[in-house]
């Protein structure tokens, strides 16, 4: 088969070189974007006297007939067209004749492919914000239930301070947010035409750059043609909001992983987000938890990847380029999968509030409110810490904690304690007094699901 641009060439490449130059195998993923930026340049290419209202309609019937072949998969592709690009105008031309090349009219394959990317992020980004607050109202939906369960608070994986649970759980919730933020304000480098650049300079023809990107729904054009072209900022920075979107996600797997062990047992996951062991009958595990943690690598490594790429790159298009687009698709999916999984298995989680209970009734999470009680008693903080240190080191001589200690031994410690200390160091007043603004106070915890509600609220109202 001789290729769209082979008049140049003498000799056509083996089947082998063929395969290794192609991209099709991947970049068919963006059939209907390259369909929809054809349909687009040819109405503006019509509207310009450019083609002929009889060449127009031809070429968008053709392109209407190849849209509904692809809707029905009927479609095929051949390596030796390379890509999405060349497949699409060569199975045109079978559709209308020759006609079907005139298409390529004032355009070129660089900023075609530029333009078909930035549809597929925009289309794609839209997509993970909705996914992305689907996630923060299982989270919501869980911290609403758990605003007075008291839970262990860690610092270096050791217990620190009681807190609320859901307190634990909303900082996830913000982390989203700020996501879901990230991913909203690239869209505004998302948001611009490449189409009409051509392949680095423009074109001779009178062409309106401006109409093909209305048409497309982009709010602006690229100033410059040779940027237009060679850009691909928007989709590093895709990759990074992506990056850090699924960090937060890992982070909350590990301690999924971590609460549902045979240790913890502060949550169970349900039967529909775990499997079972091969060899080991009363194996439960998390196993969803662990993929997406696992699946981390990928997305992080797609960034590096990139960035790599365009490291070196001299103005304009490089075929390096090519490259840009299987990690891309990737993290589509994968982020967006994430993201399905996490919010079911959120949702349905089970959350064990009596080993929560024991747990913070069983350590000494509240030394703190100890020492704090002591400095608000004119004990300066550094000598009420000491004092509190040899207490709890006594609790460990005798296998007791700081409430069980007699109140002759605390009075001993320091005169200025008096009875009302073992209030004080019950773990439910210990969280309910840390009502300093973002503190895990049940007042304070209770106005960020306000707030978080509000939030979401917004969105389903716009």
């Amino acid at each position: 088969m001789s290729k769209l641009w082979g008049g140049r060439f003498a000799q056509s490449p083996e089947e082998w070189v063929d395969e290794f130059n192609a991209s099709i195998g991947f970049d068919q993923q963006l059939v209907f974007e390259d369909l929809q930026g054809s349909v687009a340049h040819v109405t503006m290419l019509g509207e310009c006297g450019i083609l002929s209202a009889e060449e127009v309609h031809d070429i968008l019937g053709g392109l209407a007939r190849l849209k509904e072949k692809a809707e029905s998969n009927e479609l095929t592709y051949s390596v030796g067209n390379e890509d999405i690009h060349l497949n699409l105008e060569h199975l045109l031309i079978q559709e209308i004749g020759q006609v079907g090349g005139k298409l390529h009219t004032g355009r070129s394959r660089n900023d075609q492919v530029a333009t078909d990317m930035h549809l597929y992020l925009k289309n794609r980004v839209e997509e993970i914000g909705v996914l992305i607050r689907s996630v923060q109202k299982a989270i919501l939906k869980q911290a609403e239930v758990h605003v007075e369960t008291v839970a262990p608070g860690y610092t270096h994986l050791q217990r620190a301070q009681p807190i609320s649970f859901a307190h634990h759980l909303l900082a996830y919730f913000w982390m989203l947010e700020r996501d879901y933020q990230r991913f909203e304000d690239s869209l505004k480098r998302i948001d611009k035409s490449p189409l009409g650049a051509g392949a680095l300079a423009g074109t001779t023809f009178p062409i309106d750059r401006h109409r093909s990107a209305e048409l497309l729904g982009f709010s602006s054009i690229y100033e410059n043609s040779m940027d237009a072209v060679s850009d691909r900022d928007f989709i590093v920075e895709f990759l990074s909001n992506a990056s850090m979107t699924i960090m937060h996600l890992s982070r909350f797997s590990e301690e999924l992983i971590i609460w549902s062990s045979q240790e913890f047992q502060f949550i169970e996951l349900a039967d529909a987000f775990s499997t079972g062991s091969s060899i080991m009958p009363q194996k439960k595990n998390p196993d969803m938890a662990e993929l997406v943690r696992g699946k981390t690598g990928r997305v992080f490594g797609h960034l590096l990847s990139l960035l790599t790429v365009l490291k070196g790159l001299p103005l304009a298009y490089n075929k390096d380029m090519q490259e840009d687009k299987e990690g891309m698709f990737d993290t589509v999916h994968t982020l967006m999968g994430s993201l399905k999984i996490f919010a079911g298995m959120i949702d349905t989680m089970h959350v064990h509030t009596d080993r929560l209970k024991k747990a913070v009734n069983e350590d000494f999470s509240n030394a703190t409110e100890l020492a704090d009680y002591l400095a608000a008693k004119g004990v300066p903080f550094r000598e009420a810490h000491e004092i509190v240190g040899k207490l709890v080191l006594v609790c460990i001589g005798q296998g007791i904690y700081l409430k069980d200690l007699p109140f002759d031994t605390l009075k001993e410690a320091s005169p200025v304690i008096e009875e009302d200390i073992f209030q004080v160091l019950e773990p439910l007043q210990a969280v309910k007094r840390r009502e300093s603004a973002g503190g895990t106070g049940f007042k304070q915890v209770r106005n960020q699901v306000a707030q978080a509600k509000e939030i979401l609220q917004s969105v389903s109202s716009a």
